[in-house]
Formats: C-alpha cells, structure tokens, sequence
C-alpha cells in the first residue's frame, strides 16, 4: 500500500485519509473535531480588520477553536462560519457579527496536531502491564505553573490565588496530591484530573473545553488515558 504523504497543511480529505491509513478505522470531519483537532482556515488580508491581520497582510491561517464554531462544523454544517478566532499573534478575537463565513473545502489541519494525535492513539492502544501501584493515590502531579498554563484561561476566578491560599481548591487536599504541601511551596503538585473534574462540577466548564486541554499540552500526555477513562466512568 502506498504510504500517504501529509503535506505542512492537509485538506480534510487528506487529515481523514492519512489517519485512516495510521489507524486502520474510518475518519470524518466530525471524529476529527471531536478528537480534539483544530480546523484551520486561511484568511486573505481584510481592511476591515487591521488589528487581526497585524504585519501579515498577506493573511494567515487562522484557527477555528470555539465549541459554537466546531459544534457547528461537526453537525455537518454546509459552510464555516468563523465568530472567535485567534489573531496573527495568537491573541484570542471576537469577530463582529455575523462573523466570516468560508467554504468547507477551505478547511485544513496542521500535520503536526495530526501526527500527535495518532502518536496518542497508538499509545493508548498499547497493552496496560497491571501494577498494584495504580491502587494506590498518585503520588505524581503537575507544577503549579502548568496548572495555570493549562486551566486558568477557562475560569474566571484568579486560579493562582487559589492554588497559593493553602487549600486545594475543592476541600481539604482536592485536587493537590496528598503529601506535597509539605514540600517548598514552590514544589507543591496537582493531580489535573481531579482539578480538571472540580472545575467542571463546581465553575461549570464545558467537558469538550477540558478534553481540548488534555490533548493540547505535551505535560498532560501522560495524563490523558487516566482522564478518558474517569470520564467514562462518569458517564461525560
């Protein structure tokens, strides 16, 4: 079989083609989304937004990222419309209504988010060796600047003030490993899975908006198969 080449950005056809042919399972615009992929569209320079385009006004790929948009998309909608995005320099941008509209065939996906997402489904279909240890309370954890890194953008109370009160948020240790507040306060870990459930049961943020975090930053990977699986537990 012909291996497929991936170009730097793929068509939708390309992404699903390619991952069908890493996986040996059927992909769609909707399993794509929903696996936390994020669609690109190229943006032509546009005198009604200088402050978006900044010095490229040449246009640039613009990222399609909010849950109304890719919802949108993965329904099966028949075109995109684009109403949040991020600017050239990545700052996030409320469009003015109604926002850019773009065909679906404009669609494309970055080769590196494709390939790191196979990497993650090849390791999470890898055989678990069992160890009595997973019984026991994790010791491990991330640092308080991942945390922030990781999550503070979804709430909107001051999440470093909260991590630095003493607490761990939600009671007691919470989300903060046991035993690790003993530690230089610069040392201090927190499991994300259990912060990550606090804040969807006590803020409310969106579990689609947390399965993105676990599948964008690299310090999460390892976290990813435990956190599926506390979901499916949980019925989300």
């Amino acid at each position: 079989m012909t291996m497929i080449e991936l170009p730097f950005r793929a068509t939708t056809e390309q992404a699903c083609d390619w991952l069908a042919q890493q996986t040996g399972t059927q992909w769609t615009l909707a399993r794509m989304i929903e696996s936390g992929l994020t669609p690109y569209v190229w943006l032509d320079y546009d005198a009604d937004y200088p402050a978006l385009f900044g010095d490229a006004n040449g246009g640039y790929p613009a990222p399609i990222f909010f849950e109304g948009d890719t919802q949108r998309l993965a329904a099966g909608s028949e075109d995109v419309l684009i109403t949040i995005t991020k600017d050239v320099y990545k700052i996030v941008t409320k469009l003015k209504p109604p926002g850019f509209r773009r065909s679906l065939h404009e669609l494309r996906f970055l080769k590196k988010d494709l390939e790191r997402l196979v990497s993650k489904l090849k390791r999470e279909a890898e055989p678990k060796v069992a160890n009595i240890e997973l019984a026991k309370e994790s010791q491990s954890g991330i640092s308080k600047e991942q945390v922030l890194i990781a999550f503070a953008s979804l709430v909107k109370i001051d999440l470093d003030q909260a991590l630095s009160s003493g607490g761990g948020i939600f009671g007691d240790e919470g989300a903060r490993v046991k035993g690790s507040a003993k530690r230089a306060k610069n040392k201090a870990a927190w499991n994300p899975i259990t912060l990550a459930l606090g804040l969807n049961d006590v803020y409310r943020v969106p579990v689609s908006h947390l399965k993105r975090v676990f599948n964008t930053y690299e310090f999460l990977q390892e976290w990813t198969t435990e956190w599926n699986h506390s979901l499916a537990l949980l019925g989300k």
